[in-house]
């Protein structure tokens, strides 16, 4: 019985697909749980389904989701989430500048905890990505006062009951820690190796990485004020 999903979202990354099938394969025969893929395809208009779909029809372990259009990072993790029925999922960009064998870092402590994240240590972005990224980060923490360090580290495990109960928005994936923190959870942070994208094109500019998180903040303000969190304690 499969324990473990890693959501795979993939938007225009066909030259990418071939090295992300070989390094999840390397992953599932060392994973500390018995796990499955789930790619979602965002919308891509390029050969990115006809390799997934190939990929998929070879590995018994691997599945997909294909949106109609592009919709963004936020729904293809939302979809993601809904579609899942482990116990718990992952998260892993397709570009593999994050290495899915650190997963099992993570998994260590899924006993602990409900959302574990990675720290990307020694960054290999570029100055101007890393420094966006830096004011990106400080500008959430103020806002969330969730203290995690690097928020959009695209490698984290969550508990899956806790990841379908986040609700839909644009910007959600800049805010799955204080989603988690949001429903009581508890939080860790990990660090993991990161590595330069060596194929394919960064999804993301300044405008998006600092003008959009700025803007999500207020959008996380108002969804905190308003959110219900309740817990069930006896059925009939």
């Amino acid at each position: 019985m499969q324990e473990f999903t890693i959501i795979v979202p993939v938007f225009n990354e066909e030259d990418n697909l071939e090295r992300v099938e070989k390094e999840l394969l390397s992953y599932l025969s060392i994973a500390l749980k018995k796990t499955s893929i789930l790619f979602v395809n965002d919308g891509s208009t390029d050969n990115s389904q006809t390799l997934i779909e190939e990929i998929c029809n070879r590995n018994e372990n691997f599945q997909f989701l294909k949106f109609k259009e592009n919709k963004g990072l936020s729904a293809a993790l939302k979809a993601g989430f809904d579609a899942v029925q482990t116990p718990l999922l992952g998260y892993i960009d397709s570009d593999l500048q994050t290495t899915p064998k650190d997963f099992n870092l993570l998994l260590e402590h899924v006993n602990e905890f409900d959302l574990i994240t990675g720290i990307r240590t020694n960054r290999k972005d570029s100055f101007i990505k890393n420094s966006v990224s830096k004011i990106s980060n400080k500008i959430r923490q103020l806002f969330t006062q969730d203290q995690i360090e690097d928020t959009c580290c695209p490698l984290k495990v969550i508990k899956t009951e806790y990841a379908k109960n986040i609700p839909m928005f644009k910007g959600l994936h800049r805010f799955l820690p204080a989603m988690i923190l949001l429903q009581n959870g508890k939080v860790l942070q990990v660090p993991i190796q990161h590595f330069p994208r060596i194929a394919g094109e960064a999804k993301y500019g300044i405008r998006n990485r600092l003008i959009g998180p700025i803007t999500d903040c207020f959008a996380y303000l108002w969804m905190k004020k308003k959110y219900i969190h309740f817990d069930i304690i006896k059925k009939g």
